[in-house]
């Protein structure tokens, strides 16, 4: 599988990032590395503890890093999620349905860059 073909499979916007990095050789470097990203397991740990303050930080952060690797769709689901969870205190309708897409897109996210890895 080419970096193309990840991106083109994960929603991702290839011709965004290249501008952003200018070399298809960081961009598989930075993809590859997206798959020790801890935000997305802090933020399910957190959830599962009700600590609204780390699962904001954990969505915060891997919506950013998402925005940098221009992975579009996930970047949108846990763009969701990070507004509903900006006040840190969980009581916003939707939060457990925009974690399941985030969840979903995520996985399916990872899935498919470790086939960069074959």
């Amino acid at each position: 599988m080419t970096i193309q073909e990840c991106y083109k499979a994960i929603g991702g916007n290839y011709e965004d990032v290249l501008r952003r990095l200018r070399s298809e050789v960081l961009i598989r470097k930075f993809t590859l590395k997206f798959l020790e990203d801890q935000s997305y397991p802090l933020l399910k740990q957190a959830l599962g503890d009700n600590n609204y303050e780390e699962a904001f930080r954990g969505a915060h952060t891997l919506k950013g890093v998402c925005q940098n690797l221009s992975f579009d769709r996930l970047y949108e689901v846990s763009s969701e999620l990070t507004e509903l969870l900006r006040d840190r205190t969980g009581e916003k309708p939707g939060i457990p349905e925009a974690m399941e897409k985030v969840t979903k897109e995520y996985e399916a996210t990872i899935e498919e860059i470790k086939k960069l890895q074959e």
